[in-house]
């Protein structure tokens, strides 16, 4: 049995319902009493009132809407296929008539709270909209359609705004139900092709929470276990501890109903209840008549223990379950609102208060930007992370780095850097291009710089890419601290980053002409003071004499078409004998020497420099520059600041949702603090 499990939960009831397919016939006079539930209702009327206080303190957080807060509130959940017998149901619980049709007849969510009244005269009324209408009983079924209209639209269409009917009138008892669409899989004309999708999604919405009890309704013609309302609620509740099956149309077939009950194949916790519904225009106390009598006259019917049969059994029954389920979940819903209400009080609390003068609006701007500047400070200067410990992209000297050893890779991996390729063609053809009168064997400074230009022209790109590609980063990483700092207070945020981004970017633009400016520089002169370049130009020319023989010898027979030298590897040779000039090709060689000595220096001083730049550019940023964002949202006259007194629609709405939110917390807090202390009482009565 389950945790909803009274007694006699593991007995059978079951309902017999002609007239789901017949149109609804008003009854032809008011009955006193609502069926055998009325019947019974000494027994009803003393249960209601010990468990009373339990039912009124869930029905006023239901009006509050506490659900809406994430509280979840046991609640009595009717399901079932199409044509099932549903409505026939929820008529004989409430001895009232409400929709019928041919296939849908329930498209919104309906919650029916009865509420057992002495008053003579029944008192009805609809809510829906923020609406609450007075209804008299012969017209429900039809205002229920005509607020079915305006909330779902005209049609066969469904949704899931729901509609509340309170009943308030003798002898029904005291029960909130909600009843869904019936299942159906396929639509008809005017309904959507994914008509079943929405009815799923709709139910097990309602009955996935554990705190709802799963009134199963079913026909006793299907087998039981191909009904899809079971296929759903053995989803959400695969045991069936709070899952309750109300079985219909028993006089269709009785025969082996008894056993299709007692087997339980389909996991039904809470039991078997199998009633018969009014049929035509029978009253209520007609139709509980019409079914004592079959029950205790049908060969196959009368075999169920006549404890576990009849309207009357499933409406104690529902109560017992009810209550039960509201005394159990109660301390936890207290926990739940207490909890909601402290989070909602604390994330109130932080949100900043209304700026009222230009005076609050100065000290939370400076406040906001030099906690700002002290972010970022963290983030691209100390290697500081414990502001984003998972959000890496915002580790600023660790993506630095990256970008940086990125560069470098690509610098001394370009084409420039290849050593090999038609080695020497560049150099004897600068040569024959500066040749003049000058003395034997003299290297042109022209040629050197002349070959030094076009190699620094044609990398000049790859310093500029890497500082747009750095700036860009800050920009981002600016713009994130920034956001969250103001998020609070939408102007200044908005103005706060459109003045950063304008900061970033004239850094940005400064850098790349630094950028360009030293890439003038080095093409102008070839200058290094580092005596790494002579170790390494004596260490390549070494290898001059053995290169020039192997191209010229005339000992060497066949002469090699390939060269290597260190440094270099194999190099290819042939499309230097066409040259029968030996000088030039010596000069040639030399120039080839001095230059790759050369550029090694140029790539690791190009970098060195550019690291040194942007670490200084950033460390301004951080320290000085980011002040200048103070006086661009102060304006030239100072007035800028006043823009921050205006808040955020975003910011309002959320203020106000938090306190409406608390508001209705502390009332329903409040509400249940008045029967807390008298839980213990109805537990000991309930068991």
């Amino acid at each position: 049995m389950g945790s909803y499990d009274e007694a006699d939960s593991g007995n059978i009831v079951v309902i017999n319902d002609y007239e789901d397919s017949q149109p609804a016939t008003p009854p032809m006079e008011q009955p006193k009493v609502v069926g055998a539930a009325a019947a019974q209702a000494p027994i009803i009327s003393s249960y209601n009132d010990k468990i009373r206080p339990l039912l009124d303190v869930i029905d006023r957080l239901r009006l509050l809407m506490v659900m809406k807060e994430g509280i979840q509130l046991p609640t009595i959940v009717v399901v079932g296929d199409q044509s099932s017998g549903k409505s026939s149901v929820l008529e004989s619980l409430a001895g009232v008539n409400l929709p019928r049709s041919q296939g849908i007849c329930t498209r919104v969510p309906l919650i029916i709270r009865l509420q057992n009244h002495a008053s003579p005269r029944p008192e009805l009324y609809l809510e829906y909209n923020g609406k609450m209408v007075p209804v008299e009983e012969p017209q429900i079924a039809t205002a229920i359609n005509n607020a079915t209209d305006e909330v779902a639209g005209p049609g066969k269409s469904i949704s899931n705004i729901p509609l509340t009917l309170v009943l308030r009138k003798d002898g029904v008892p005291d029960l909130t139900m909600v009843d869904l669409p019936g299942i159906t899989r396929v639509p008809v004309h005017g309904q959507p092709d994914n008509i079943y999708e929405q009815i799923r999604d709709i139910i097990m919405q309602y009955i996935t929470p554990k705190e709802s009890i799963i009134l199963n309704v079913l026909s006793a013609t299907v087998d039981f276990s191909t009904c899809e309302s079971i296929r759903m609620s053995q989803q959400v509740d695969k045991n069936g501890e709070r899952t309750l099956a109300v079985i219909t149309k028993v006089d269709r077939a009785p025969e082996g109903l008894v056993d299709k009950v007692t087997a339980d194949d389909v996991n039904i916790g809470l039991g078997y209840v199998c009633v018969r519904n009014r049929i035509g225009d029978e009253s209520y106390e007609e139709a509980r008549k019409e079914e004592a009598r079959l029950f205790e006259t049908n060969a196959h019917l009368s075999c169920i223990d006549k404890s576990i049969v009849g309207v009357h059994v499933l409406a104690q029954k529902l109560v017992q379950i009810q209550s039960k389920a509201i005394a159990k979940c109660l301390p936890e819903i207290v926990k739940n609102i207490s909890a909601k209400l402290d989070a909602n009080v604390s994330e109130l609390e932080k949100m900043p208060k209304a700026l009222t003068s230009i005076a609050d609006a100065t000290q939370a701007m400076m406040r906001i930007i030099q906690a700002a500047k002290e972010s970022l400070k963290k983030l691209l200067w100390r290697g500081e992370f414990d502001e984003y410990p998972e959000d890496n992209t915002k580790h600023g000297t660790a993506r630095f780095v990256e970008m940086l050893n990125r560069f470098s890779d690509e610098l001394h991996n370009c084409e420039e850097s290849n050593l090999s390729k038609d080695f020497l063609t560049e150099e004897i053809k600068v040569l024959e291009d500066v040749k003049g009168i000058e003395l034997p064997n003299f290297l042109p400074c022209e040629a050197f710089l002349r070959i030094l230009r076009r190699k620094v022209e044609r990398i000049s790109y790859l310093p500029i890419k890497f500082t747009e590609k750095y700036w860009d980063y800050v920009d981002d990483v600016v713009m994130s601290v920034l956001t969250r700092h103001s998020e609070m207070y939408y102007h200044l945020k908005v103005a706060a980053k459109g003045a950063a981004h304008n900061l970033v970017q004239k850094l940005r633009e400064q850098s790349i002409n630094w950028v360009k400016e030293i890439a003038e520089m080095e093409k102008l002169t070839g200058y290094t003071c580092n005596p790494d370049y002579m170790m390494e130009w004596n260490k390549l020319m070494n290898q001059k004499d053995h290169f020039i023989n192997q191209i010229s010898g005339t000992n060497m027979r066949p002469l090699p078409c390939s060269v290597n030298l260190q440094g270099f590897g194999e190099i290819q040779v042939e499309h230097l004998r066409q040259h029968s000039n030996v000088s030039i090709l010596q000069q040639a060689f030399d120039l080839k020497m001095r230059m790759v000595a050369y550029w090694k220096i140029f790539k690791v001083r190009l970098v060195d420099s550019m690291a040194l730049h942007l670490q200084y550019r950033v460390h301004n940023l951080v320290n000085n520059d980011i002040d200048e964002i103070v006086k661009e949202l102060m304006g030239p006259e100072g007035h800028g600041i006043e823009k921050m007194l205006v808040e955020s629609p975003a910011v309002v709405a959320k203020r106000e949702k938090l306190k409406n939110s608390i508001k209705v917390l502390k009332e329903s807090k409040d509400s249940v603090a008045k029967i807390m202390d008298r839980i213990v009482l109805y537990d000991a009565y309930l068991v």
